[in-house]
């Protein structure tokens, strides 16, 4: 069962690293620090369900989080991965539909909860959090073209490549070496991205780095080398 822990202070520069905060002058960003409350998740324990009509916003403080669809059998196909500093949730609080997935705890997870209330009060006070809204929506929307093209392929390799230069977009480290995708993700994980078997993943992730083209770091952090990012 979550638990609901008392407000704490976040930090400015964490409330300012969430795109449509970073303009706040410091006396807004203690205003919101003031309406973020924390609750804490389990492991596989559900965030958000996919019928529920969200009353918040949901900003991950810490730990990773899954947005997933359930197929009628019961699989999930991975819709996004939020780290510490994702939010979701938004979209709902603007026309007050169900959310369009459900949110699952990939590890022990600390997220804090702004509600409807407070999320409209301070849109609707500040012109500078409504423009960088906008922006991060129109950023939801491309990552949604995205997920729509990658599915588009047919061939199982473009698919894994897909998703493995998107989570490089979206969580990627450049370094010398090539560009290092900044999330643990299992063969399960990228199957279930790209809707593929996770034994398909694993044929495909082995070729990718007999060829050159990737490097597993501490079992699971990918590091996408040149050769790869160029194909």
């Amino acid at each position: 069962m979550a638990h609901e822990s008392i407000h704490k202070q976040l930090g400015e520069d964490f409330i300012k690293s969430i795109p449509f905060f970073a303009g706040l002058a410091p006396d807004e960003v203690k205003s919101v620090e003031k309406l973020v409350f924390r609750k804490h998740f389990s492991r596989d324990q559900v965030v958000l369900f996919e019928e529920d009509t969200s009353q918040y916003m949901y900003i991950v403080l810490s730990g990773k989080v899954r947005v997933v669809q359930m197929s009628s059998e019961g699989k999930e196909r991975i819709l996004a991965i939020h780290k510490r500093g994702g939010y979701f949730g938004e979209l709902s609080l603007f026309d007050g539909k169900t959310s369009p997935a459900t949110v699952i705890a990939m590890e022990e997870a600390e997220i804090g909860l702004l509600s409807k209330g407070d999320f409209d009060m301070l849109v609707l006070k500040n012109e500078k959090i409504l423009f960088q809204l906008l922006s991060a929506l129109c950023m939801r929307l491309r990552e949604s073209w995205q997920m729509i093209m990658m599915l588009s392929f047919s061939d199982a390799e473009e698919r894994v490549r897909s998703v493995l230069k998107s989570m490089s977009k979206l969580h990627g480290i450049k370094d010398q070496r090539g560009v290092l995708v900044s999330l643990k993700l299992t063969h399960k994980d990228i199957a279930n991205y790209a809707s593929v078997s996770r034994e398909t993943v694993t044929r495909i992730m082995n070729k990718f780095s007999k060829n050159g083209e990737i490097e597993i770091l501490d079992k699971r952090y990918i590091l996408l080398k040149p050769t790869f990012q160029k194909k």
